[in-house]
């Protein structure tokens, strides 16, 4: 009884500290500022790893229509309670290589980490300072679709957001279209992970790259990078940063001719 009271009280503050991080004042002017290069009004963009939403509501706010996945039940709650718009397809399904059923690790006391690959879990702790205290207490069986069959339901979209701790290069396997421009997250200690989805986009076509560190929302280069540079920047410990975001764009997108209109 106890131990299920500290249980909830842990999620209970665990979501309070997100609800702060990615919904604090301020923070959807960035993200839209961020994200107006890659998004049109009318064009469609994914949102993989919905969390509470937070990027799913600048897409919006931009004219996009939104396509959300996120798998956990209690962040299907909250993030129907914030963002309960027309215009915004919620589906409680995780993505991956292929079409299914798969177990997803939760991290009760942050309940925005959770995820699918088992490998990245068991490792991260060791090699990442801050995940060394991160429990993952629950697990639960998820449905999980492709990045094909929802382009096939849902159309082409003009940006894709991946943020599925660990399981990125595994959700890009799902993936036969080169589409326009996507992100997918990176952490220390598992650049390996960043390697493969590199290697994914370049199979899928011409891609140049950037970063963003944390939770930031200014590109880390002023040019593109080529798919070895960046691949070099991995290789050499991608500046001691702890997280970030990797940017791919394809190498006839409109913003790799205007270098400036990222800044």
């Amino acid at each position: 009884m106890l131990a299920a009271f500290l249980q909830q009280l842990r999620s209970a503050s665990g979501m309070t500290r997100s609800l702060f991080i990615y919904w604090r004042p301020g923070r959807q002017q960035g993200l839209k500022r961020l994200y107006r290069p890659f998004i049109q009004p009318g064009d469609v963009a994914f949102d993989i790893g919905a969390h509470l939403g937070d990027r799913s509501a600048a897409f919006h706010a931009l004219g996009a229509r939104v396509v959300a996945l996120e798998p956990q039940p209690s962040l299907v709650k909250w993030f129907k309670r914030l963002l309960n718009r027309p215009g915004i397809t919620l589906l409680p399904l995780a993505a991956g290589p292929q079409p299914g059923f798969a177990d997803i690790a939760i991290s009760v006391a942050n309940p925005t980490l959770s995820t699918l690959a088992s490998e990245w879990r068991s490792r991260i702790g060791a090699r990442n300072p801050g995940f060394r205290q991160v429990q993952w207490e629950e697990q639960l069986r998820v449905e999980v679709t492709t990045l094909d069959q929802l382009i096939a339901t849902y159309g082409e979209p003009s940006f894709i957001k991946i943020d599925v701790e660990g399981f990125e290069a595994e959700v890009l396997m799902g993936l036969n279209h080169p589409v326009a421009a996507l992100s997918v997250e990176f952490v220390a200690g598992m650049l390996e992970v960043s390697h493969a989805c590199v290697a994914q986009l370049s199979r899928l076509g011409d891609y140049r790259f950037n970063a963003i560190a944390g939770e930031q929302r200014r590109f880390r280069w002023k040019h593109w990078q080529s798919p070895e540079a960046l691949i070099k920047w991995l290789g050499d410990g991608a500046d001691g940063l702890a997280s970030g975001d990797i940017y791919a764009c394809r190498s006839d997108h409109h913003l790799l001719n205007t270098p400036d209109s990222h800044l």
